[in-house]
C-alpha cells in the first residue's frame, strides 16, 4: 500500500476547537446543499484526454490546501481579506464553469449567455465564501494528500484522494475529480467519503430554484448564501 504523504497545515490558533474533525465530516464536501446522493455523471469539457503524471493532477490540490492553511492563521485578517486570499486560488484550481454546468444539469444549455455569465459570477463568490466559512481563522485542520492518483472509470478524469481532520478523530476522506485543462488539471467535482458528489447534491437545490424562478432566482439564492457564509 502506498504510504500517504502529509501536508500538515496548522494555524497558530487560540486553541483547538473540540470536535473539529466531526465538524468537517458534518460539512461533508464544504457544506453540501442537500442530503447525500450518489455521484452523478459529469459533463466533461471538450479537452484532449491524455495521460499526465500524478503530480500534475495533485498540484492544484496542494495549492488549495496551502491557501486553506493560510486563511486559518490568526493573522489572515477579516473574512473579506481571507476571501481575497482564496479568490485567485479558486480561479486557478477549479473549472467553475464545468462545476456550475454539472450542478445545474441539462437546463444550463437553455440559459442565455448573459444568464450563464451572471450565474458563474455568483457561483464563484459563493464558492469562495463557502471556504472562508468552513475553514475559520484560528482553525487547526490537517490535510493529507495521497502521492498517487487513479483514473476514473470514464470521462478521462482522474481522482486525487485526500483527508481532512484535526488529529482528534478519524479524518474525513475528501476526494477530488480532476480534468485536463490548459496543460494541467482542474477540479470538476468533490467526493465525500469517496462517493458522495458535491455536484449531484447541489443539483437538487439549483434545479428546483431554476424551475421556480429562472436564472435570476438562482443568482439571488447564491448571493444570499454567500452573504450568510461571509457573516458566519
Amino acid at each position: 500500500m502506498t504510504q500517504l504523504s502529509s501536508i500538515t497545515i496548522k494555524a497558530a490558533s487560540a486553541g483547538r476547537r473540540k470536535g473539529a474533525a466531526s465538524r468537517y465530516a458534518a460539512l461533508g464536501v464544504l457544506a453540501l446543499l442537500s442530503a447525500p446522493v450518489a455521484s452523478a455523471a459529469l459533463i466533461t469539457p471538450a479537452l484532449a484526454q491524455t495521460a499526465a503524471p500524478s503530480s500534475a493532477a495533485i498540484a492544484p490540490i496542494n495549492d488549495l490546501y496551502a491557501a486553506l492553511g493560510q486563511i486559518q492563521t490568526t493573522s489572515s485578517g477579516s473574512n473579506e481579506a481571507r476571501a481575497q486570499i482564496m479568490a485567485p486560488v479558486i480561479d486557478r484550481v477549479f473549472d467553475l464553469s464545468t462545476v456550475l454546468h454539472n450542478s445545474i444539469g441539462m437546463r444550463y444549455i437553455t440559459l442565455s449567455a448573459d444568464e450563464q455569465t451572471k450565474l458563474l459570477a455568483a457561483f464563484r463568490q459563493f464558492t469562495i465564501a463557502r471556504y472562508v466559512s468552513s475553514f475559520k481563522k484560528g482553525g487547526s485542520a490537517k490535510f493529507t494528500v495521497s502521492p498517487t492518483t487513479r483514473p476514473a472509470p470514464s470521462g478521462g478524469s482522474t481522482f486525487v484522494n485526500t483527508t481532512i481532520g484535526d488529529g482528534s478523530d478519524t479524518a474525513t476522506a475528501i476526494n477530488y475529480v480532476m480534468m485536463p485543462s490548459g496543460g494541467g488539471y482542474r477540479i470538476v467535482d468533490i467526493l465525500l467519503n469517496g462517493h458522495i458528489s458535491q455536484v449531484a447534491a447541489q443539483r437538487a437545490d439549483f434545479s428546483s430554484t431554476l424551475a421556480r424562478g429562472g436564472a435570476d432566482a438562482l443568482v439571488t439564492l447564491l448571493n444570499r448564501k454567500t452573504a450568510k457564509f461571509m457573516n458566519n
